[in-house]
């Protein structure tokens, strides 16, 4: 039996491994695309509603979680399910609580994410992450002068050998700055 399954995650990299994830689970799928919000709904006719979506958290046209409550109303029988690198719990929990059938955290294996998205096709109703050790983006921690200009300089795709030598800092230093900047 055929099932129809829309991928939507305006990453193309991240969206073509759970294409091919998927795909390997489901050969028999038909597997539909998006890469924002706006897609999605154009690939939802009325009356026509895939077996299951499954959407990235946070991605253009998603603004709130009460959009996923509105996707939940219009596609009763589909199976919803989230992923994304959030691993905050409440944050989770509210998704949860907006009628998705499961949650899927990006940092876990691929083989485990085909099984997760297997048992919950399968109606179970699962939360499955690996917390990332990110700080939260809301964190009162203030980073130093020079730790935010380490950090302009990564964001410019800058090497630790390049941000060295434009510091006038050894690179053992550099990489330490890096870790402090982005890791607990």
């Amino acid at each position: 039996m055929t099932c129809r399954i829309i991928i939507a995650d305006d990453h193309p990299l991240f969206r073509e491994a759970m294409v091919r994830t998927v795909q390997r689970l489901l050969p028999e799928a038909v597997i539909e695309e998006a890469g924002d919000l706006e897609a999605v709904l154009a690939l939802l006719p009325f009356g026509d509603e895939p077996d299951t979506l499954i959407l990235d958290l946070r991605f253009p046209g998603l603004t709130c979680v009460s959009q996923l409550g509105e996707l939940r109303r219009r596609l009763p029988r589909t199976t919803l399910i989230a992923v994304s690198m959030v691993d905050d719990e409440a944050l989770i929990g509210e998704v949860m609580a907006a009628g998705i059938d499961g949650f899927i955290g990006k940092n876990i294996a691929p083989d485990e994410i085909g099984e997760t998205i297997l048992a919950i096709r399968e109606g179970e109703v699962l939360v499955k992450y690996t917390p990332s050790g990110l700080l939260p983006l809301e964190t009162g921690t203030a980073l130093t002068p020079r730790q935010q200009e380490v950090l302009r300089l990564i964001a410019q795709g800058k090497t630790n050998k390049e941000i060295a030598r434009e510091l006038d800092i050894s690179p053992f230093t550099c990489g330490f700055m890096c870790r402090l900047c982005c890791v607990p």
